[in-house]
């Protein structure tokens, strides 16, 4: 697929999981990479998984929640891969305990990274995209944030504020061609889930009504469809991808 040839994407958080999932579907779909994590190590091992395939990425070393580093994350993009076309906040932590467990510190280091990051490169994003008068940014927010979680209160505040910032944004940018999507996955296969307890995890699955976790190429799929050109005519929605958790 080149659907998404000659455009440049920048998708955080992109050194394994979901990131590096969605990295590497932007670029079977012809996108130019570019690679960020504070996880060096991991990032340069998605960059040169992609090298490795005959496609152009970039690591760039940046810590979402520091405005210095991301306006300097975007003007490095931009200066070496000429644009930007495609931001993808994938960036995120957690630091679970119940609200009245919960510490100051565990609240404001998740709302930062989660929350604020977005904020951050959104922002830095929409400068180059509203000039181009093209460009779509999506977050990747969570189906917690739509329905809460106990033990959780932090991340599920950042990913709600998520959905938030995707609409507010929408509204602003749409009049130049600029489309903000969120994504909320649900359970997904990754390091995150492989540490639950299996009984955990077996209620968890009864609750799925697709009976089965998803895969980070089932977030990259519908992350790739968003940055496409199919999607030019949807903006400000949220999409869950979460084998039908969250149906009404």
């Amino acid at each position: 697929m080149t659907g998404l040839a000659g455009k440049v994407a920048l998708v955080t958080g992109s050194g394994r999981g979901i990131g590096r999932a969605v990295a590497l579907r932007l670029a079977q779909d012809g996108a130019a990479l570019a690679i960020s994590d504070v996880d060096a190590a991991g990032g340069q091992a998605v960059v040169q998984e992609l090298q490795g395939q005959g496609r152009q990425a970039q690591f760039y070393p940046a810590d979402v929640a520091a405005a210095d580093q991301v306006n300097q994350l975007v003007d490095r993009i931009m200066a070496d891969l000429g644009g930007l076309h495609v931001l993808v906040n994938n960036a995120g932590i957690t630091r679970d305990a119940l609200l009245l467990r919960m510490s100051d510190e565990d609240w404001d280091r998740v709302l930062t990274v989660n929350l604020k990051g977005a904020f951050l490169c959104t922002r830095a994003a929409l400068r180059p995209m509203l000039r181009q008068r093209w460009g779509r940014i999506i977050n990747i927010a969570s189906v917690v944030g739509l329905v809460g979680n106990a033990g959780q209160a932090n991340y599920a505040a950042s990913k709600a504020g998520l959905v938030g910032l995707s609409k507010a944004t929408a509204k602003e940018a749409a009049s130049r061609g600029v489309t903000v999507n969120a994504i909320a996955p649900g359970f997904i296969d990754t390091a995150m889930t492989k540490g639950l307890k299996e009984e955990l995890k077996q209620e968890i699955l009864k609750q799925i009504p697709l009976g089965r976790l998803g895969q980070p190429e089932d977030i990259a799929a519908a992350v790739a469809f968003l940055a496409s050109e199919e999607a030019r005519y949807i903006t400000g929605h949220v999409l869950c991808v979460d084998g039908g958790l969250t149906m009404v």
